[in-house]
């Protein structure tokens, strides 16, 4: 006996191999689990690059792996979060290469409003730790606007009702962004309406808003999720330009609510917290200016019975004036006198400075000034000719080189322009040859493509002695197909042959008597 045979004879039980084995698993899921809905706990979650989430949903019993595909996950109503209970929508599949069975989720929504209360309050906490809620960074509202912007829904009875309280308050420009106010779009736009509306330029061709209302009706809190996400509350918290919040009605709280300036009970309120009553401010201007005439007319009053008393105490106009006018008098008899007596002063003073200029010193003054200045001009026309000497030296040793440098740059451009030229006649030549020769390589791989695919053509294997089997029109590769065809059909390279089609075997699986086999 052969040491190495396995004496144990083959069972009735067929063989697989670990893939087949595989593949019929991964068919019996997906076939008895094509959709399904799994309620769990959300556990582990990872965000690879890739874009994909890969989660576990589980329960106080068993872990089921989930995946959510990076096109899908963008399009998820909730995003999953560690320990938040959900209902996931998806198929079951199976993962061959780590023997496991997962879960590809198509929709995730949370299971009951409790869970969404959960997830909301955990986001609350893990937001206002930021200090996106403090109240040192929230912003005044002005107290009259000029330009609103509202973000809300055109459609809607919210967008009315804002127009109408502003128009029986106090009319102001108003910009609508709309918006989607719910569903999946909902806080993807309301955050770039934030966002838009801040990034308006001021005193540009739109006007920039004053004063910013995000507005909505009231609703359930899946229709209001919209306004929990991270994206809007960052969007508010952000925003240089106040805004209000009027989402829902005065017992509906959203996040938004938290990052605004202000938040109004309802979408009328936010209109009456943005501007104030026209009347009251015309009532209170004219109560006002009543005021300033009855203290204007009360002040000139005050002010002239005070000059009138003060006027009693001050001294006679004569009185304040004799004394002046008396010493004018005295001065002006003495000023004659004075004048008189200055003049002759002047006089006396030129008479003696004029004894001193004679002609003679005139003339030894005018010889000396003129000496001087011939001095001058001499030694000036030394030191010129001095300053020419010393500049001629420099200018004629650069006229000597200047000669030569030239001739050489003179030789320098002539090689080039000759280098360039016999460059050019090469380059003229090439692209002469280069069509023939782009048309040769072409034509090479032409014919080599066309030897190619005759070679690779099955006429060709045929005509190498090779055949090609058909059984009831279709092709046959191996013998069990052959052995169910009803009737056979082989091509040669020459033509094809028909064999006739047999009669259906017993059921005891044998051929009847007399009747021959193909095989």
């Amino acid at each position: 006996m052969d040491l190495f045979e396995d004496p144990t004879p083959p069972g009735n039980a067929p063989e697989f191999t670990v893939s087949e084995l595989s593949g019929a698993v991964k068919r019996v899921i997906e076939g008895e689990f094509g959709l399904v809905r799994v309620r769990g706990e959300i556990g582990r979650v990872s965000r690879p690059a890739s874009g994909h989430l890969y989660f576990d949903l589980k329960d106080d019993r068993a872990v089921l792996a989930a995946i959510c595909w990076k096109g899908q996950a963008g399009r998820l109503s909730v995003k999953p979060e560690e320990g938040l209970e959900v209902v996931a929508t998806g198929r079951l599949t199976t993962f061959p290469g780590q023997s496991k069975y997962q879960m590809i989720v198509e929709d995730m929504a949370p299971a009951g409003a409790g869970a969404l209360m959960a997830m909301l309050e955990k986001r609350r906490q893990a937001l206002a730790a930021e200090g996106l809620f403090d109240e040192a960074r929230k912003k005044p509202i002005p107290y009259l606007p000029g330009v609103i912007g509202v973000i809300t829904s055109p459609s809607g009875a919210v967008i009315r009702d804002i127009l109408h309280r502003l128009r029986d308050r106090f009319p102001r420009d108003v910009l609508i962004w709309p918006v989607a106010v719910q569903g999946q779009a909902c806080a993807p736009e309301v955050a770039a309406a934030i966002r838009g509306f801040n990034a308006i330029t001021p005193g540009g061709a739109i006007p920039r808003p004053d004063l910013l209302i995000v507005a909505r009706g009231g609703g359930s809190l899946e229709d209001l999720w919209g306004f929990n996400e991270e994206i809007v509350v960052r969007a508010a918290a952000e925003s240089r330009i106040p805004l209000i919040s009027a989402v829902g009605h005065e017992t509906d709280t959203t996040l938004i609510d938290f990052a605004a300036d202000r938040r109004a009970p309802t979408p009328t309120a936010a209109a009456e917290m943005a501007v104030p009553v026209r009347l009251d401010l015309l009532a209170a201007v004219d109560g006002q200016g009543a005021r300033l005439s009855r203290a204007v007319a009360q002040g000139l009053a005050l002010r002239g019975q005070r000059l009138r008393d003060l006027a009693r105490a001050l001294p006679r106009l004569d009185a304040l004036t004799a004394g002046p006018v008396q010493r004018l008098d005295l001065w002006s008899g003495r000023l004659g006198g004075a004048l008189g007596l200055m003049v002759a002063g002047k006089r006396a003073g030129f008479e003696r400075k004029a004894a001193h200029l004679r002609p003679e010193i005139l003339r030894r003054l005018a010889v000396d000034r003129r000496r001087d200045l011939s001095e001058t001009a001499r030694r000036m026309d030394v030191a010129l000719d001095r300053r020419i000497d010393r500049k001629r030296a420099p200018f004629e040793a650069l006229a000597g080189r200047l000669a030569p440098a030239l001739r050489s740059t003179l030789a320098q451009a002539e090689a080039r322009v000759a280098d360039r030229q016999r460059a050019l006649e090469a380059l003229t030549r090439r692209l002469e040859a280069a069509p023939d020769q782009r048309l040769r390589a072409l034509s090479d791989r032409l014919e080599a493509l066309d030897r190619m695919r005759a070679t690779l053509g099955y006429r060709e294997t045929l005509a190498r002695g090779f055949a090609i089997v058909r059984g009831d029109g279709q092709l046959v590769t191996t013998r069990a197909a052959a052995e169910k065809a009803q009737a056979l059909e082989i091509e040669f390279r020459d033509g094809r042959l028909a064999l006739e089609a047999r009669p259906p075997k017993r059921p005891g699986g044998k051929a009847p008597p007399g009747q021959g086999s193909l095989f």
